[in-house]
């Protein structure tokens, strides 16, 4: 028997609830690890209000990061055995592989050794944030040294992870966020300039920083009516990737803008990149090495415990926090 968290209905943070139940083995292409720490996403709080693009089968588990130490693998796995350290890679489906619990089973092929230079809290908070922040900066963008990069809801984890990438390949980040409070720690997350929109005019502080060309790369979760200055804030030729919709207001097409300056507006998924094996090598690859040498280092926000999960989700809904939340097993 494992304690492991479940849902039995949509609603607020008071539907996850503890459970005892048995854990069963892996299947051939699967391994089984206790967990150790779990990252928790934004995504997992929309499936809990039913307000995500995977519909829940009840009871229903949920979770899309770990680490942990592999307790047993399956049949036809061969490169993870029982004892190693593993963090996970989100796979495609949020419930089927939960994490949330003492015990999870997840495909070999979304298994890591991570570097032992990295704690389990890191190494559960590194792999959603770089995966989606890489594929959509170097792999559809092609962010490279002297490009400028506006990043919307900047102190999401993954937008911490945009920065540090993007510092990885010489890029200057350009920050937003909507009030001040903000500014000085996104200055010291890694933003090279932070634009507070209440206040500032975003088209004007990215013609000064840019002296005049405008970005080349937005990356955006928000969508809504700052699509029209992003898009008039970009350079002629830019690319806009769009990977959320956290605003609930219409998002308008700045058609003028876009047939101006031949900018390309792009939906992007994390899934693009989990579901291509040649996409997740090289993600593997190029965030292996960044956690390795220190370029790539998770902000954790705070910790709790699986006790606390409730809580936990409850403070990452309040959007106080600055980098990853995370729930230690």
């Amino acid at each position: 028997m494992a304690r492991i968290v479940r849902i039995h209905d949509y609603g607020d943070a008071d539907v996850l609830r503890i459970e005892d139940l048995p854990q069963p083995p892996p299947a051939a292409d699967e391994v089984q690890f206790a967990v150790r720490s779990i990252g928790l996403n934004r995504a997992e709080v929309m499936f809990r209000n039913h307000a995500y693009l995977q519909e829940a089968q009840f009871p229903s588990r949920l979770g899309y990061e770990a680490s942990g130490v592999v307790t047993q693998v399956g049949a036809d796995v061969t490169g993870f055995a029982p004892g190693e350290a593993v963090s996970l890679i989100p796979p495609h489906d949020i419930a089927r592989w939960g994490t949330y619990g003492e015990v999870a089973n997840a495909p070999a092929r979304y298994l890591v050794r991570h570097p032992q230079t990295i704690s389990f809290e890191e190494a559960a908070a590194s792999w959603m944030q770089y995966v989606t922040a890489w594929g959509a900066l170097i792999e559809q963008a092609g962010l490279t040294a002297g490009d400028h990069l506006i990043v919307t809801a900047a102190s999401s984890s993954v937008g911490l992870a945009a920065f540090q990438i993007a510092r990885m390949v010489g890029a200057t980040v350009i920050a937003t966020t909507r009030t001040s409070a903000k500014r000085d720690a996104l200055l010291a997350a890694g933003a090279h300039h932070v634009v507070v929109t209440e206040e500032e005019d975003l088209v004007a502080r990215v013609a000064e920083i840019t002296g005049g060309r405008g970005a080349r790369v937005v990356f955006d979760p928000v969508g809504g009516p700052s699509f029209e200055p992003l898009t008039a804030s970009m350079a002629p030729g830019g690319v806009l990737l769009l990977y959320g919709a956290l605003s609930p207001a219409p998002t308008p097409f700045p058609l003028f803008t876009v047939l101006g300056k031949s900018l390309t507006l792009r939906g992007y998924l994390y899934n693009e990149i989990v579901s291509s094996d040649d996409k997740l090598a090289r993600a593997k690859a190029f965030i292996l090495e960044g956690l390795a040498s220190g370029a790539l280092e998770p902000v954790i926000a705070r910790t709790f415990p699986l006790d606390q999960i409730q809580e936990a989700h409850r403070y990452l809904e309040s959007n106080e926090q600055i980098g990853k939340v995370v729930v230690n097993v």
